[in-house]
């Protein structure tokens, strides 16, 4: 698996998300904790920080929530979740991550229910 610095190269703390959002950061927990978005610890000093690329310019991406519901469900870590969003695939082609950006969930979908079995 490909490591997540060389994958994602922008990352926001919480405090960062809350701002882009235009909400507080306990807002920006609960997003988390509910599944709509995902943090890993990491840094240093080590904190929570978001992959910038799951915010649009003033909300979330469309259609991330359900990815990352289903990934979960099918037994993905976050890392490896994260892993899989911003890693190029052929078949699509281009990465998970762009298309929901672009608000193509249907092919990312059926890719991550065929992992997720």
């Amino acid at each position: 698996m490909n490591d997540l610095d060389d994958l994602i190269s922008d990352w926001l703390t919480l405090p960062d998300v809350a701002e882009r959002l235009d909400v507080e950061v306990s807002r920006v927990r609960r997003l988390i904790e509910e599944g709509q978005l995902i943090s890993l610890r990491r840094g240093s000093p080590v904190v929570r920080q978001v992959p910038a690329e799951l915010i649009a310019e003033d909300d979330l991406i469309p259609h991330l929530a359900g990815t990352i519901t289903i990934l979960r469900d099918g037994g993905f870590e976050d890392e490896e979740l994260l892993a899989w969003l911003f890693t190029e695939d052929e078949t699509l082609p281009g990465r998970p991550i762009d298309h929901l950006r672009s608000g193509q969930r249907g092919e990312v979908r059926r890719r991550a229910l065929a992992l997720a079995l």
